[in-house]
């Protein structure tokens, strides 16, 4: 073949051309053989991501998990064939092969970046918006990270974060959390490259985004820099990622007015370059214009690969260094060593649970936000990697880690996180966060706001990271802020989400063991949804232990016969309406067991075993009662019966709204008898 020239101005070596363009091949093709994917802003990228993949970016092919790597993140993750020809191409454990079945069944090449699944993939990536906000997390994490642990000749902690995004990213709400809040925090580490190709799948950008850009991101206090038509400038691009490495006070936007589908003669240009294969003929004129082979495809020259892989070499010796001065720093500071090592790995320190909180009725009625509060601040006491906040609600949803201040742009070693009122840029940066490692993450809020958050929370299960969200105010117990704010179908919601633990503690005692679940959990989030209003805090002398919860159901309070003529089943504040409800049944000659059940995810994971002495095969009356939807109560209950909720709530005082709505310990005993 030809060594290709640069067609479109600027003075660049043979290598690096062939290296761009072979990018821009691997792409086309993949598309091509799949018959489906996005081609055009790869071509358009490629040139960005060559740059900084081989000048830039600090990172270890053979070691994809070395901890103080440069973090990439490609927010467009519907270009994902960019990202796949980079890690194929700088020596991952991503074979040409897998580039071949780029799109198909159990492949690692999967239509958009999925975390876990392909080896150099830093978080899943394709809902617009969420690679963004993860990243801002992921740049959190390297600045508490680096406050924390590093020392006068040890910057142990030293990486810089670097997005690709597209005018899809910028058009939605979430880009605006994310930049709000970056800029806010003086995230100086993190680098966003934005792709201004003016191009989505309807047509020109122009349809419905007019922004100035620029001019947005210096209001949210970023660095800019506007490349105008320097996609293919390769000089430029580095000036400008090495100005914004410079940039240590501000997060650095750095603007190019890409081409997509860049040489293809029909193509660039065109929506329909966004998202289907160009076809045969196009590819075919396409490689004709990059001086390549028209009928080779899925060619990688030689001289390519060699040039390409030596980053294997150089992430080598980087991650070497870092290792001999880690060696050092742990001799001159062990403590800090230690802690760190401990942080990176996600180990809980010894006796970590030891002052779990106990609480007794002499305590008196306790909300489970309150003992909530109460038991994340005695296991924040011993975890310090422990760290979260509030979206603008932590006096009402009770959590303040009280030993430590504020994380701020000169406070970044502090834990408590003020979001502001950004719930979904809270989820999502906190799932960038996990991802980053060396801390474990919490967000909360009010349960009913998170339908500001759902995407990241389903990423966050999707990807199962250990991310734990503390949702209060749970019902109609709410009370007088009314239907707005009290969640009805969102337990349910939650529930039917694959890889999220839900759990709703019935008293302050579960709300402690709750927390001791959610902590130890590492193949999933965890969502605690407690109450506003306060509970009894039950004599366990008298009842079930509450370490039962963290078997997601328990025996509450047994049938005081040989064999229970139904069950009553309950989860959170309604738990206590059938207890109190067992006591009138027996009354009347019925004779009740009562089971707590805060978490369906833990219950199903018990074996049969233990699920069968909680809720008997043979005894088939059952009546489940929650303050919500009861959509899936059904895998419980079977031929019984739910007290649930099918209307919204009301704005009343909370024990109103469960007198009208029917959740009173009468209406419980009347369905009882009639299931009976």
């Amino acid at each position: 073949m030809t060594t290709p020239t640069a067609p479109f101005g600027g003075e660049y070596t043979s290598i690096d051309q062939l290296s761009i363009n072979t990018i821009r091949t691997l792409a086309m093709d993949a598309v091509q053989q799949a018959d489906s994917g996005h081609p055009g802003t790869p071509m358009a990228l490629a040139p960005a991501g060559y740059v900084l993949w081989t000048r830039f970016l600090r990172h270890h092919p053979c070691n994809p998990m070395w901890f103080n790597r440069d973090r990439f993140v490609l927010s467009a993750g519907h270009a994902s064939m960019l990202l796949y020809a980079l890690l194929h191409l700088s020596g991952y454990d991503l074979s040409l092969e897998e580039i071949r079945h780029f799109r198909q069944w159990g492949s690692k090449t999967p239509g958009h970046p999925e975390y876990g699944l392909t080896p150099g993939v830093e978080t899943t990536t394709g809902p617009l918006g969420q690679g963004l906000m993860n990243a801002v997390g992921m740049a959190m994490a390297e600045a508490h990270l680096a406050a924390r642990f590093n020392r006068p000749g040890y910057e142990i902690i030293n990486h810089q974060t670097y997005v690709f995004c597209s005018d899809g990213d910028l058009m939605e709400g979430a880009s605006h959390e994310a930049a709000s809040l970056a800029g806010h925090l003086a995230l100086g580490k993190l680098i966003v490259l934005y792709d201004d190709n003016h191009i989505t799948i309807e047509g020109s950008t122009a349809l419905a985004f007019s922004d100035d850009v620029a001019r947005r991101f210096d209001a949210y206090h970023w660095h800019v820099q506007n490349l105008g038509e320097a996609a293919n400038e390769l000089d430029t691009l580095e000036n400008a990622f090495r100005n914004a490495q410079q940039e240590s006070n501000q997060p650095s936007l750095i603007i190019v007015r890409s081409h997509i589908a860049y040489g293809a003669p029909h193509a660039q240009d065109t929506a329909k370059a966004h998202g289907a294969p160009l076809g045969e003929a196009e590819i075919r004129a396409t490689k004709a214009f990059y001086g390549w082979p028209p009928d080779a495809g899925f060619l990688v020259p030689d001289p390519v690969l060699m040039h390409m892989r030596q980053a294997q070499e150089r992430g080598a010796d980087l991650e070497s260094a870092w290792n001999r001065k880690f060696e050092a720093y742990q001799k001159d500071y062990p403590q800090e060593g230690a802690h760190l090592i401990a942080a990176m790995a996600g180990e809980l320190p010894e006796g970590w649970d030891e002052n779990i909180p106990h609480f007794t009725p002499e305590d008196g009625p306790m909300a489970t936000r309150v003992a909530s509060e109460k038991t994340l601040n005695a296991f924040a006491d011993k975890v310090p990697w422990l760290m979260g906040g509030s979206g603008d609600l932590a006096p009402s949803t009770n959590t303040r880690i009280a030993s430590s201040g504020d994380f701020e742009k000169d406070g970044y070693k502090n834990r408590n996180i003020h979001w502001g009122v950004r719930e979904h840029v809270m989820c999502a940066a906190c799932s960038g966060m996990a991802l980053h490692g060396g801390i474990r993450p919490y967000g909360a809020s009010f349960l009913i706001f998170t339908d500001y958050a759902r995407p990241a929370i389903r990423l966050a299960a999707m990807m199962r990271l250990p991310v734990i969200y503390v949702m209060t105010h749970d019902s109609i117990g709410l009370g007088e802020d009314g239907p707005t704010h009290q969640p009805i179908e969102h337990l349910a919601s939650f529930r039917a989400m694959p890889n999220l633990c839900v759990i709703r503690p019935a008293d302050a005692n579960e709300a402690a063991y709750a927390w001791r679940a959610a902590i130890i959990r590492r193949d999933g989030p965890t969502m605690l949804v407690l109450t506003r209003q306060s509970l009894p805090v039950w004599d366990r002398s008298l009842l079930g232990e509450a370490r039962g919860s963290m078997q997601g159901a328990y025996v509450l309070s047994r049938e005081r016969g040989g064999r229970p003529h139904i069950l009553l089943l309950a989860s959170g504040s309604e738990v206590q309406l059938v207890l109190q409800a067992q006591a009138k049944l027996y009354e009347r000659g019925i004779d009740a067991r009562v089971v707590s059940m805060p978490s369906w995810e833990l219950f199903r994971a018990q074996p049969a075993a233990y699920r069968d002495t909680v809720l008997p095969r043979d005894i088939k009356v059952r009546l489940a009662v929650e303050a919500a939807a009861s959509l899936g109560w059904c895998e419980w209950v079977g031929e019984g019966a739910t007290i649930g909720l099918s209307r919204f709530g009301a704005s009343a005082p909370y024990p109103e709204n469960f007198r009208h709505l029917g959740f009173t310990v009468d209406n419980v005993v009347q369905e009882a008898q009639r299931l009976l």
